[in-house]
């Protein structure tokens, strides 16, 4: 028996997995024995009972002999090139041929692709670390690598090896990276890392970059491949790139997938080939039920939103999350989108689909904190790898999570390349960033003494807000047209202003001050609103300070807050005609809109995330009016340029008259980008109508009443101005000419100058 000389201490590394190379004792090695150069091939088979290596291009084998280990095999081989070997292993009375994966010398990352990693600039990193299928030397696998500076060793687990991590040791590189080539597995395989510190403790994580996950309980990653799927939306995408978003219409209706409907779990789940497949039935729902998948709800959920004329769709957190009852927010799987409602490609096909019926898609992410669960980030190799070791920093306590160490490259390397990942993979149309606000500030729900102030002295946390400029820097750089949204509570400055001028680099951000201020409002008895007119006014001062988005969204209808029609005062029929009478303002108001599921209808109840929402209610008339309200005030706010085109500019808006808080009546003047064309609103906050009230216009002529929120097939009582009125030539609120008005009872009124009519009757 021929073999080569390896120490016994190299040998032990191997069999008790503690070897952070394998590849410098495993796989097939030159060396010289007895003069001459010769193959020495060694290999660690845990279940073997023989083994022999089989060389294809001589159509030979040789049998490997036990070394120091009953499980620790070795032959030499006498022959110029040893390429592509096979092990022929027999386990019992089992037997099967392999390539061996430690024949497999390189396969993914190069140095440069490592140096940007180091440097926090390596925007598609995703195609590197992760499980990727590749070819190597004319053999196929999977090719997986892991970020783990700290660990003393890593393994991968899996169906492929029988969840031993003796058996597929990976090597590591100088910048923490641990890599390893499988040959002969691909799509569908279900894999971990088994990661052990330097105090032999083991952690099996999923994959931080996997692209899909098993669905919960099992937190297992899945081998998939994200170039299949064939689009159909290049139409879209390219009129995306050339506009701006700032001056187009953005209605956007935001929903729980998970609550929005549920079908019943015997109704098998259809695929796109008309095959049907299995479905997992979610115990936490009411009996019986079970989710949509991505597929039926694009057949059911995007015909509902293009109906109501909503411009974008904004998903709840759909990255992978271990829990429910997190609505997405605490999320495990940064790069694989749930498998609660199916699989890569079937989020793929709702995108696409989208795209097809002209409706945007906008996802929440969640780079402010993730959860503890022992699969995910948390402790990741053995250290505080991506979350703070100092809680004072590195935990909200109130939450229960972890938060991002942004001052570590490789940390916010993951997070810059997860959110231009949603765009490049999943051709997504924009970003809604959650807390941003516990971000931004080290004392966010921390007591004295419970954080830590930055370099100045000061409670600001700069590396987040440098991370904020480096992720919507580069949305914008690749994706010209998307929209990056920030829910910013605070007067932190210039939130939506661009990075170069020192902005965090959003185009959008939630008007916070705008939503507290109208819902305190509206909850008033309408007597009491007089004395509060500064909530209706006040956000016309600091309006031209950020691009705004108005935003009435799920944290208002949850924790006892109520639904927005229960937050109404007054009887039924008021209670419906303070929402349209809200919506109405909100719409003519400049800023983009923002509104949850279930508003459109009129849900009495809190939003529950284990249940559907209340369709029943669309029985009924009064909801199915309120329905219709939106339908029509949606379409209106698409059709006006004046409603959309300068939001952001200060030639967009004019008040007429704010001042009228006796009657808790507003008139304000909505005016188009390069155009003269202008409309005039008028708002009645309370339930006594007015049948003369007199507002100043710009021009003469008939003004058409285009909207009136009390309209009878909204359910209102049908006050208004038979189609319109005529100019009379009295000035008033320093314009030239005045209109002799209705106003309706809780009502809004949008009217617009007919100039057809006008200059047929001036001729």
């Amino acid at each position: 028996m021929s073999i080569s000389t390896i120490a016994p201490e190299q040998v032990n590394r191997i069999v008790w997995n503690q070897h952070h190379d394998p590849f410098e004792v495993l796989g097939s090695h030159l060396i010289e024995q007895d003069g001459k150069n010769v193959w020495a091939v060694r290999a660690y088979l845990p279940n073997a009972s023989a083994a022999y290596v089989v060389v294809p291009e001589e159509r030979k084998e040789y049998p490997m002999h036990t070394v120091h280990d009953p499980h620790f095999f070795e032959c030499i081989i006498e022959t110029a090139e040893l390429n592509n070997y096979q092990l022929r292993i027999k386990e019992g009375e089992h037997e099967r041929v392999t390539y061996d994966p430690y024949a497999f010398r390189s396969a993914g990352l190069t140095e440069f692709d490592l140096h940007l990693f180091g440097e926090g600039n390596h925007h598609r990193i995703y195609e590197k670390l992760g499980a990727h299928l590749t070819e190597v030397d004319g053999v196929k696998g999977v090719y997986f690598a892991v970020w783990a500076p700290n660990a003393r060793n890593v393994s991968l687990l899996g169906d492929f090896n029988l969840w031993d991590g003796r058996k597929h040791q990976m090597r590591k590189g100088h910048t923490g990276v641990w890599e390893l080539f499988i040959p002969e597995i691909g799509v569908g395989e279900h894999y971990k890392y088994e990661i052990k510190n330097f105090e032999g403790h083991i952690y099996e994580k999923s994959d931080p970059y996997g692209f899909q996950q098993e669905p919960r309980p099992k937190t297992a990653s899945i081998v998939t491949d994200l170039t299949t799927y064939s689009w159909k939306d290049e139409s879209w995408m390219e009129t995306r790139r050339h506009s701006d978003p700032l001056t187009q219409p953005i209605s956007v209706y935001e929903v729980h997938l998970g609550s929005w409907l549920h079908a019943a779990s015997e109704e098998p789940a259809k695929l796109p080939n008309g095959e049907t497949e299995p479905v997992v039935i979610v115990s936490e729902l009411k009996p019986g039920a079970r989710f949509l998948t991505y597929r039926e709800l694009a057949a059911k959920l995007i015909p509902y939103v293009k109906d109501l004329g909503y411009t974008h769709i904004e998903l709840l957190p759909i990255a992978e999350h271990p829990f429910d009852g997190s609505w997405g927010y605490q999320v495990t799987g940064y790069y694989a989108p749930t498998s609660r409602f199916g699989t890569p490609e079937d989020f793929m096909y709702f995108v696409d689909q989208c795209h097809e019926h002209g409706i945007g898609v906008l996802v929440d992410w969640v780079p402010g904190h993730f959860p503890k669960d022992g699969h995910g980030l948390a402790f990741f190799d053995g250290t505080h790898l991506y979350e703070h070791a100092d809680p004072r920093k590195g935990e909200h306590k109130e939450w229960g999570t972890l938060v991002f160490n942004y001052s570590r490259n490789e940390v916010r390397n993951f997070l810059v390349a997860n959110a231009l990942f949603w765009f490049d993979k999943y051709h997504i149309d924009g970003i809604r960033v959650d807390a941003v606000a516990s971000m931004l500030y080290n004392d966010y729900c921390r007591k004295d003494g419970e954080w830590l102030p930055n370099q100045y002295g000061g409670r600001e946390n700069l590396e987040a807000a440098d991370f904020l400029r480096q992720v919507n820097h580069n949305i914008f750089s690749y994706f010209p047209g998307a929209l990056s949204i920030a829910e910013e509570s605070t007067s932190w400055p210039m939130v939506s202003w661009p990075t170069y001028t020192g902005g965090l680099g959003f185009n959008l951000k939630w008007n916070m001050g705008w939503m507290h201020d109208m819902l305190d409002y509206f909850s008033m008895d309408p007597w009491f609103r007089q004395f509060h007119q500064n909530n209706v006014t006040f956000s016309m001062w600091y309006n031209h300070s950020e691009n705004f988005m108005l935003a009435l969204s799920h944290d208002e209808v949850v924790h006892g807050k109520s639904n927005i029609i229960g937050k109404m005062p007054g009887d039924e029929w008021q209670k419906l005609a303070n929402v349209r009478s809200l919506f109405a303002y909100m719409f003519a108001h400049p800023g983009k809109k923002t509104m949850f599921m279930s508003m459109e209808f009129g849900q009495w109840s809190e939003w529950n995330v284990w249940a559907d929402l209340e369709w029943q209610l669309h029985d009924f008339e009064p909801h199915q009016q309120l329905k219709t309200f939106f339908k029509e005030i949606n379409h209106l706010y698409c059709s006006e340029p004046a409603l959309y085109t300068q939001d952001f500019a200060r030639e967009g808006f004019e008040w007429i008259d704010c001042s009228d808080n006796r009657h808790s009546v507003v008139a304000f003047v909505r005016r188009a980008k390069d155009s003269d064309e202008f409309l005039i609103v008028v708002c009645n906050f309370t339930p006594q109508p007015h049948s003369h009230y007199r507002i100043g216009v710009p021009e003469k002529g008939f003004y058409t009443e285009l909207f009136n929120s009390d309209a009878r097939q909204y359910g209102g009582s049908n006050m208004g101005n038979l189609g319109g009125k005529w100019t009379d030539d009295w000035s008033l609120h320093n314009r030239p000419y005045s209109l002799d008005l209705c106003l309706p009872p809780l009502g809004v009124l949008i009217l617009k100058l007919d100039k057809v009519k006008t200059a047929e009757a001036m001729k």
